[in-house]
């Protein structure tokens, strides 16, 4: 993809063009700078649709001005759409220009695809973000100046002094990442996916122009209806992402995800190269057997990469140093290492199988927490409301039953990690009973006004909006643009999304099974072996790794210096880890304490 940045106000160029410079692993085809007194506009272009200088941004029209970083799918049929444009190129960057020309901001609801971008207008300035947050967009708000960048790096130099969001620690500890539009560093805040902001004298207006919860519920209530439904849009979201003139491949695990990606694809014509990763020494972790089988049935050209403690313990500060902030996913480092062979066999872009399992009801908890649900309905459960107050425990499911039977919110995303309670016994300073809960408001309030009531619906929605999209996106736009690759994710189709989300939700959920309706489209194109396997996610030996290396002692000497965990608590968590439970929750610990190290210390 691409690297935006740009400034409105005051500005050195110097400093200017070495914040710029940051972003220079994001696009290594061209780098572009529009600047004038007031404004300073950059782009690191990846060139795939036009490679010809013509297309090199920040592109301008007229009086507008672009930098974007994405992909319009669709920006052939907005060309026919646009009659009457003077086209200068084969771009879909120009379309943008065009359809703002002719649509205003509202262009946005005509585009497929994955972007986040800057467009000026005279006074006016909009940052954009996509529908499920998979390309980024920060920004900094200062003395009337508006600095923003597709990674914080870019940013971080124009603050006075580093210091760190609590409200990012807060919602990072409870969900894996910070919540919108909280960042670590004060004063740099994110764009929300589906969501646009508008800069003009100094203030800013910010939009919410997407949310999948529109969608009517229930209006496909018949299984032969959804099948289809979902077949088409499948075929017709994998034609549109594999379309390429730069050389493409695809991950392949041993799931359905990848594999099913794979076999449309081929059906369309396109036999993708696919990787795999597997483990030295670490066999319960590998999927390339389940990968190499897939890969065989389906006639692919399949690459195993291969890593050990050493490439995961080398690469790991680099691969922290490129998040730029704490993100709780162990599977960062892994996929890094992988993306870097898929570039050096010189792919372009890479097809992934993001938002499959929050889509399709795909995780096995989902279906615990719909049987949990039904526990709120006892009418005689005060002695198990007091049984569970007086026994407390740190496992799940003891928090699970507790929230049931105090009338609370169940299910806080798939990617909730320390509960309110585990942070209060951690953090010294006290954490309220259900405080994380404020991070989540503004979702469950747009949930509770839709047209959705059923429990499965309120967990795929949340789970796409933070763990996706703040979680596993992040991830993926990180990892793949540190090696300027393109991943694209045709899960996260938003027509598709939105056909899913109008079935009946006793349609998504089936006979109790994960995956009950991509199952039943799967079976046209992948065998009972691949359908029916057990789901390992991309699991590794992280955990394994960090205290061979010892590299976990981290948390304790960044804890003595900080004060900020109970240092009892701290132990507890990593003898845990060493016994192989709670281990994401002291990885989260330990990517923590690698930023207050490198940022605060």
């Amino acid at each position: 993809m691409c690297g935006v940045f740009g400034i409105i106000g005051d500005y050195s160029a110097a400093k200017a063009r070495a914040a710029l410079a940051t972003l220079g692993h994001r696009g290594r085809d061209h780098c572009g700078i529009y600047e004038k007194e007031g404004l300073f506009l950059a782009h690191q272009r990846l060139s795939i649709t036009d490679t010809h200088e013509r297309s090199h941004q920040p592109m301008r029209h007229k009086e507008l001005l672009l930098s974007f970083n994405g992909e319009i799918y669709n920006h052939r049929q907005l060309r026919e759409e646009l009659e009457g444009y003077s086209w200068q190129t084969h771009s879909d960057a120009e379309v943008i220009l065009a359809a703002y020309e002719r649509w205003g901001i509202e262009c946005l609801h005509r585009f497929e695809g994955m972007f986040a971008f800057a467009l000026i207008d005279g006074g006016k300035v909009y940052l954009v973000r996509d529908r499920f947050g998979k390309k980024p967009m920060f920004y900094h708000h200062a003395n009337e100046a508006l600095i923003f960048a597709s990674e914080i790096k870019a940013i971080k130099p124009f603050l006075t002094t580093v210091q760190m969001n609590e409200d990012a620690m807060r919602s990072y500890l409870s969900f894996l990442a910070p919540a919108p539009p909280h960042t670590f560093y004060r004063g740099i805040e994110k764009l929300e996916s589906g969501e646009w902001l508008c800069f003009e004298d100094g203030r800013l207006q910010k939009h919410r122009y997407y949310d999948l919860l529109d969608i009517p519920s229930s209006s496909i209530t018949s299984y032969d209806e959804a099948l289809s439904v979902i077949e088409k849009e499948l075929h017709r979201s994998v034609a549109m992402r594999v379309e390429s003139t730069q050389s493409t491949a695809a991950l392949l695990s041993g799931g359905i995800d990848s594999a099913l990606i794979c076999a449309i694809a081929a059906q369309q014509g396109e036999k993708l190269p696919v990787f795999t990763l597997g483990y030295d020494e670490y066999s319960g972790y590998d999927e390339r057997a389940n990968a190499r089988e897939s890969a065989k049935e389906l006639g692919l050209e399949h690459t195993e990469v291969v890593i050990g403690q050493n490439d995961f313990i080398d690469r790991l500060d680099s691969v922290l140093d490129h998040m730029d902030e704490p993100l709780n996913d162990p599977a960062a480092v892994p996929l890094y290492l992988l993306f870097e062979a898929i570039a050096k066999e010189g792919h372009k872009v890479v097809l992934s199988g993001e938002g499959s399992d929050e889509l399709f009801l795909g995780y096995r908890q989902y279906f615990e927490y719909l049987d949990i649900e039904k526990a709120s309905s006892l009418h005689h459960k005060n002695w198990l409301k007091k049984y569970f107050h007086s026994h407390f425990s740190m496992n799940r499911e003891w928090e699970w039953y507790k929230r049931i039977f105090d009338d609370t919110l169940l299910f806080r995303t798939s990617g909730e990690k320390f509960t309110d309670m585990q942070q209060n016994l951690l953090l010294r300073r006290n954490v309220r009973d259900n405080e994380s809960l404020r991070f989540l408001e503004p979702y469950r309030r747009t949930f509770e006004k839709s047209s959705h009531t059923h429990p499965a619906q309120w967990y795929s929605s949340i789970d796409l909006k933070l763990f996706v999209g703040e979680h596993f996106l992040t991830k993926l736009d990180r990892v793949s643009m540190a090696h300027t690759l393109e991943a694209r994710t045709p899960f996260l189709d938003h027509r598709l999304a939105q056909s899913v989300f109008a079935m009946a939700p006793e349609l998504r959920i089936g006979e109790g099974g994960t995956k009950y309706l991509l199952k039943q489209v799967g079976q046209k194109y992948l065998s009972e072996t691949i359908l029916n396997r057990k789901k390992k996610g991309f699991a590794n030996p992280y955990m394994e790794w960090l205290i061979a290396s010892g590299k976990i002692d981290l948390i304790k000497e960044v804890n003595d210096q900080t004060g900020l965990f109970h240092t009892e608590e701290v132990e507890k968590y990593i003898q845990l880890a060493r016994r192989g439970k709670f281990k994401q929750h002291v990885w989260g610990l330990y990517v923590l304490s690698h930023w207050i190290k490198r940022e605060l210390l």
